[in-house]
Parts: C-alpha cells; structure tokens; sequence
C-alpha cells in the first residue's frame, strides 16, 4: 500500500481533520479493492448469523464461523466506508457536479447508514452467539428476534449501497 501526497498513518489520530490521503495498492485506489470484501463476507456473515438462530440442529456448527465471518464482514464494511471517504475527498472527484455528484452521495449516504448497520448486527450478533446457548425463554427469543432483523437489514443495506455505488460508476 503507497500513501502519497499526506502524513504518516498516524497523523490523523492526532489532529481534529482528516487530510487527504490516497490510499492505493498497485495504482487502484484501496477502496475498489476492498468493497468486495464487504459485498461477499456482510451477506455470508447475515445469512450465517440466521441460520445460527433459527437452525437449532447445527447451531453448535455454526456458532464459530458466524462469529468469524461477522467480526471480519463489519471490519470490511468500516474499511470500505474509510477508503470510500478517502477516495472521494481524492482529486479524482474534485470536478465532479449535477448527477454523477448527486450519484455518489447516495452511494455516501448508504454507506454512511450502512457503518452502524453493520456495527450493529455485530455487536447483536456477538453477543448472541456467546451467550445464546445458556438463555431460555424471552431473552433467548429477543436476542433470536434481532440477530435476524439486524442480520436483514445488513442484507437489504450492503445490497442497497453496492447497487447505488455500482450506479455511480457504471451509470
């Protein structure tokens, strides 16, 4: 990974703003390389994390490769969220207006929606896993009932802001 045109790594975690950092591998900016972990490991972990909860006969299965996947999902999703505002602040976009502007911040305002989503149904989804075994009754029911919202919403939202930044590009 170059960094070109900014300060150290570091740097940023000292000072109230964010400069302008490109961020690329090979001369492709790190976002593109990396929305595609989120767009295959945010719906392996959702689908994994319902099937956790409502597939009882391999829940033991499946315990460990849901927390896993999800650990990893909402750590490529907050990273494609943080290459995405570095490569949009990059001056690749600097003369950008009217609709591909427009097209760009629905991608932005997605993604911006799906961050917490996805820290959500992990936070959701760890716990559940970790302690999911040793509930009963309604607490077993609540914890089931919002992995699988959550896990939903993480399905509906890296669809929605995959299909919007794919509009943004190709049109």
């Amino acid at each position: 990974m170059t960094v070109s045109e900014g300060p150290v790594l570091l740097a940023p975690l000292f000072s109230a703003q964010l400069s302008v950092m490109s961020w690329e591998v090979a001369g492709l900016p790190l976002h593109i390389l990396v929305i595609h972990a989120a767009v295959v490991l945010g719906p392996l972990a959702a689908l994994s994390a319902i099937a956790y909860v409502l597939l009882a006969r391999y829940r033991d299965l499946l315990r460990w490769p849901t927390l896993v996947l999800t650990v990893v999902a909402v750590g490529a999703v907050w990273a494609a969220y943080l290459t995405g505002e570095n490569f949009f602040a990059s001056e690749r976009f600097a003369n950008f207006s009217g609709e591909a502007l427009e097209s760009i911040e629905t991608h932005e305002d997605y993604a911006e929606t799906l961050r917490w989503i996805a820290s959500g149904f992990g936070i959701v989804t760890l716990v559940t896993a970790y302690s999911f075994h040793e509930r009963t009754g309604a607490i077993r029911t609540v914890l089931g009932a919002l992995v699988v919202i959550s896990a939903v919403a993480m399905l509906v939202w890296v669809g929605l802001t995959g299909d919007a930044g794919s509009r943004a590009v190709w049109g």
